[in-house]
């Protein structure tokens, strides 16, 4: 057996996301116990620089790529260069986020390496030496486990906000080993036309999450929960049909075809809780439903469920976390 576990991060805006954390952590316990090295890949502009804080979760190896053209997340640079990294620190197991960059990044690198890839893991396994992976199916309805033949390096995703982010030694500094990996030039025709600046909190890494549905109405609606948002410190989703309507970017569209999120506090106003909704949030840690229909799909998957018209709830809860807050101060 190869004698390192091997973790790949998502650097971005000049720092590493808290998913690459998380997958350093989950590393770090898989690599105990292998008794194996943990490493880490990181490639970005300006990521040497800050490839040391991975040392704090049990990295002791950065392998880095530090380029200009690995500012932003491209599928032919990337792949090259990971891929590269990857033969050369030769491991038992690579560990990667689940996000959509890293989604995209882990199907194209199983397959440049012709390694089986399990994808949006939510547990991993060792027994015996033997990994196993856990990991959704039928839209969430159930889980299977899968495990990989002799020989054969597991590749795994790692869904966000779902493993443990912990420090294991804040004293740690791990080596630093700098790969010059020749970066490809981009021969697709994918042009970046935007890039999201606001700074908001991210979906997939959100601790809250308060999302619109079609009982939203409008596009104007929407500034209720942004309101309420900013009072929690949570992140702004919606569901497919408000996305469809045009009211919310898809960035923000939770579900089986937008994003699959895990906070520990998920608010529904105003959606009805169609499958492929419930697919994309269902594994929350506690879900409140606010909708006047009693019979709506959410309040089945619901911890707490209001039944009220949420034009009327919606501001009155505001108005009361706003006074709580005050009162904390």
């Amino acid at each position: 057996m190869a004698k390192s576990v091997c973790v790949i991060t998502e650097f971005r805006d000049g720092k590493f996301r808290r998913v690459s954390f998380e997958v350093a952590s989950e590393g770090r316990r898989i690599a105990d116990a292998l008794g194996a090295q943990l490493c880490a890949v990181a490639i970005g502009s300006g990521v040497t620089e800050k490839a040391s804080e991975l040392g704090s979760y049990g990295v002791e190896t950065v392998y880095v790529s530090d380029d200009p053209a690995l500012e932003q997340y491209l599928t032919e640079t990337y792949v090259t260069v990971t891929a590269a990294i990857i033969k050369a620190c030769d491991p038992a197991v690579v560990i990667l986020p689940a996000s959509v960059n890293g989604k995209d990044l882990g199907a194209r690198l199983a397959a440049r390496l012709q390694v089986g890839l399990a994808q949006d893991c939510v547990a991993i396994q060792c027994d015996n030496g033997k990994i196993k992976a856990k990991w959704p199916i039928f839209a969430g309805k159930c889980f299977a486990w899968s495990e990989w033949t002799e020989g054969s390096i597991p590749f795994i995703s790692c869904r966000p906000n779902v493993m443990t982010c912990l420090i294991s030694d804040e004293t740690r500094k791990p080596q630093l080993e700098v790969i010059g990996v020749p970066i490809p030039e981009a021969r697709s025709k994918v042009q970046r036309v935007d890039l999201d600046t606001s700074g908001k909190i991210e979906l997939t890494e959100a601790n809250i999450i308060i999302s619109g549905g079609r009982g939203m109405k409008d596009a104007s609606n929407y500034d209720m929960l942004e309101e309420l948002a900013q009072l929690l410190g949570a992140a702004v989703g919606a569901s497919r049909a408000a996305v469809d309507s045009g009211w919310r970017p898809h960035s923000d569209q939770v579900g089986q075809t937008g994003k699959v999120v895990n906070p520990n506090l998920y608010i529904a106003v105003g959606i009805s809780g169609a499958i492929q909704h419930l697919a994309g949030m269902g594994s929350s840690k506690f879900i409140v439903a606010v909708n006047k229909d009693s019979d709506a799909p959410i309040f089945s998957k619901a911890d707490f469920g209001i039944v009220d018209d949420l034009f009327q709830f919606v501001p009155v809860f505001t108005e009361e976390v706003r006074k709580y807050k005050a009162s904390c101060t």
